[in-house]
């Protein structure tokens, strides 16, 4: 009997050994040919391959095919956004299935043009690819059949592959930070990482950590900034995953280029736990490093990696091709918006000064001979001829040429690419300033063409650029959107809530009256506040409604909607996020959070705020209205009849009382209320499409309290009484 149950002991132990050995597998992919110790890769992003625009695939077809026959990347990743997932009015957001079909047929045919194996494709889910599915495998969840991921059974959320390229190794570790129920948008916006997925991606980038003698470059790829990633249920995030494991880059998609084209963001770990940067980050390069480090500083090296975002496919028609020349990190963002390219170059180094890491330039690890050529990928579908670097000096004011040399390509019959190589002196060249120098290389090939590199400044010292955002591009990748929700919205409440309701309080025990006349001798913005508000106060029923409904707002369900792609449950949205059960404790499950502020946010500041900022001057208009009609019935202003040989300043008057006479500010402000009504209107229109929703049945309180408040107040302020 013992040995039976040794038997059976060692038989489940056997099994559970396989199936770790099956679940912790990994890629590795082994270089062999040259050139040596390089290796390079293609990122894609926001296909968005749609049944209404069928250009989208055709041109992803006709040009990427050809596109990775020449470039012959190693890997290629597409990060996500594979299908559109909206319809043609792009309101109604859900799968369908006819655009995952064609999404592989179309990469089946580019496989096939670009001669390069399946198995080095990796391809990952966008929010627009978990629209509206409720389970991850279900009948719903299209990715899992008709992705490339799916075909070759890379069924987990995290995939990881790995270069192995002499002695030194590039592991790329992807990720799925998609929800677990995948809600229909709008309020799906978010990557949200949870705790077993992060437990996952350590162990992942921990994976070679046993050979410290090894070189690793650890890169990841995902689609969603971390800027636009939730933090798990613990609190932990992906930035502080990668910061721990060494990460050198992160590779992401989800913006588009309609943000800007500079969506790049430096990240490092020496900041102070308060540090503003836990929610804002003013520029791209972050703190500029301190190179006065010496040897003895080795072990005190903060750490830090860099967040890339690339442009879509979908109207960009962008392509990124990412290099590892002797573990230094370089990328071009090729753009195909005019068709094929005859020929993509790559400086390889020296590298851009923008994308810098301090550690790659640490005073103990660089050697000479790494620093002593310029190097460039050249990818040509025609013989190169002739290729030439250029440096120009930029501190003179203009552009001064101080090197021109040409580049020879390195002679390997076996080569997987083109590199091309001159000699220099880097000496030369060293400066305090990171973007005095810049480089440019030029490649003709056999029919006469010329290619141009852009402008690239670089630092053989390893100083970083500076980085700066525009205002859009600070707002998605320097804004910290999950933790700026709560205090944006309860900035609104502390704005609104006091003002309309401690005044109340205080007129009420001080019994002290405002009206239009107290503000000539005192002209002060508290004054004309308590007023206005004063004024408020005489409309008891608009007052306690706008009262009513900001507290609605937070106690009480926005809407129901259907949000799953087809028939299924309802679910109710507050501003905490959807529910849709109760989770076993009897207690309510948020999801989408903190996706809903795409709602949330809109309609407090840009609705609900200029709708109460109306009402006020509604009422205060007509305070000084029925001022200037008691002023003339009492025939206390008959310079108002006087129409000629009237003074400057007396004509001055009269126009004011012309407008006050024909109430211009008044039609002004109801077309500001039109605005606003159009603006809210737009607004349910977008959810009753997304979510199948009746705004009568299932968000009348949203949808008819603002019409009705405006209304009501232009009709109890279009008299003077």
């Amino acid at each position: 009997m013992g040995i039976l149950k040794l038997c059976v002991f060692s038989l489940i132990l056997l099994k559970f050994h396989y199936i770790s050995a099956e679940f912790f597998k990994r890629d590795v992919t082994e270089l062999e040919k040259g050139p040596e110790d390089v290796a390079w890769v293609v990122q894609l992003s926001d296909l968005h391959f749609s049944v209404h625009h069928p250009e989208r695939a055709l041109s992803f077809e006709k040009i990427v095919g050809p596109a990775l026959s020449m470039i012959n990347p190693s890997l290629v990743f597409i990060t996500g956004d594979l299908t559109d997932g909206k319809s043609k009015d792009l309101l109604t957001m859900k799968q369908d299935e006819e655009e995952w079909l064609e999404y592989q047929k179309v990469l089946d045919n580019v496989i096939k043009k670009s001669g390069l194996k399946k198995n080095v494709f990796y391809d990952l889910r966008g929010n627009h690819d978990i629209f509206g599915v409720p389970v991850i495998g279900g009948s719903f969840d299209f990715y899992s059949k008709y992705s490339i991921n799916g075909q070759l059974k890379r069924s987990g959320l995290v995939n990881s592959v790995t270069i192995q390229i002499g002695e030194r190794s590039i592991q790329f570790v992807g990720f799925d930070s998609i929800t677990s129920l995948g809600l229909r948008g709008p309020t799906n916006l978010f990557g949200h990482p949870t705790d077993q997925l992060l437990d996952e991606i350590s162990s992942e980038l921990s994976e070679l950590d046993s050979q410290p003698a090894k070189p690793v470059i650890k890169i990841a790829y995902g689609h969603f900034p971390l800027s636009f990633s939730a933090v798990s249920q613990s609190g932990r995030t992906l930035k502080e995953t990668f910061l721990t494991h060494n990460l050198s880059a992160y590779l992401c998609g989800h913006l588009h280029t309609k943000f800007g084209k500079n969506l790049k963001r430096h990240h490092e770990s020496n900041q102070h736990p308060l540090y503003y940067k836990h929610l804002l980050q003013l520029n791209g390069h972050g703190s500029l490093p301190n190179n006065s480090k010496t040897c003895s500083d080795e072990a005190t090296e903060f750490k830090e990696f860099w967040e890339w975002e690339m442009g879509d496919w979908r109207k960009s028609r962008a392509m990124r091709i990412l290099s590892i020349d002797r573990g230094w990190m370089s990328f071009v963002d090729v753009d195909f918006k005019l068709g094929a390219k005859n020929v993509i170059i790559l400086p390889t180094f020296p590298l851009d000064s923008r994308f810098t890491l301090e550690r790659s330039f640490h005073k103990c690890k660089v050697e000479s001979l790494n620093l002593n050529s310029i190097r460039a990928l050249i990818f040509s579908s025609s013989p190169v001829v002739s290729v030439v670097a250029r440096i120009y000096d930029s501190r003179p004011g203009n552009l001064v040429t101080v090197l021109e040399t040409p580049m020879k390509r390195n002679e390997d019959s076996t080569s997987r690419g083109n590199l091309y190589t001159c000699p220099w002196n880097f000496n030369a060249f060293e400066d305090p300033s990171p973007d005095r120098f810049l480089l440019q290389i030029e490649a003709v090939d056999i029919k006469g063409r010329s290619t141009l590199t852009e402008l690239r400044p670089f630092s053989v010292g390893g100083l970083r650029a500076r980085l700066s955002w525009n205002w859009k591009e600070f707002m998605v990748m320097g804004c910290q959107w999950e933790a700026l929700y709560f205090p944006i919205l309860w900035f609104f409440y502390l704005l609104t809530l006091p003002i309309l309701i401690f005044p109340k309080a205080i007129f009420v025990f001080v019994r002290k009256q405002y009206t239009y006349k107290s503000l000539v001798g005192n002209r002060k913005l508290v004054t004309y506040v308590a007023w206005i508000l004063s004024e408020l106060y005489n409309l008891p029923l608009v007052w306690f409604s706008l009262i009513v409904y900001l507290f609605y707002l937070i106690l009480c369900p926005w809407l129901s909607g259907q949000v799953f792609t087809e028939g299924g449950e309802r679910g109710y949205m507050t501003y905490r996020g959807w529910v849709l059960r109760f989770n076993e404790r009897e207690k309510l499950d948020f999801h989408g959070f903190p996706d809903i502020m795409v709602v949330v946010l809109p309609h407090l500041y840009f609705v609900v705020l200029p709708t109460i900022i109306v009402i006020g001057a509604l009422v205060a208009e007509r305070a000084v209205f029925q001022d200037h009609l008691r002023a003339l019935s009492a025939k206390k202003e008959d310079d108002y009849l006087v129409k000629s040989n009237v003074s400057a300043q007396t004509s001055g008057r009269n126009k004011t009382l012309t407008l006050l006479h024909r109430r211009w500010i008044r039609k002004m402000l109801l077309l500001i209320s039109l605005a606003i009504c159009w603006k809210h209107f737009l607004n349910c229109r977008a959810l009753i499409k997304a979510y199948a929703m009746n705004p009568f049945i299932h968000f009348p309180v949203y949808s008819m309290s603002i019409p009705l408040l405006l209304t009501y107040t232009i009709y109890k302020t279009s008299r003077a009484e």
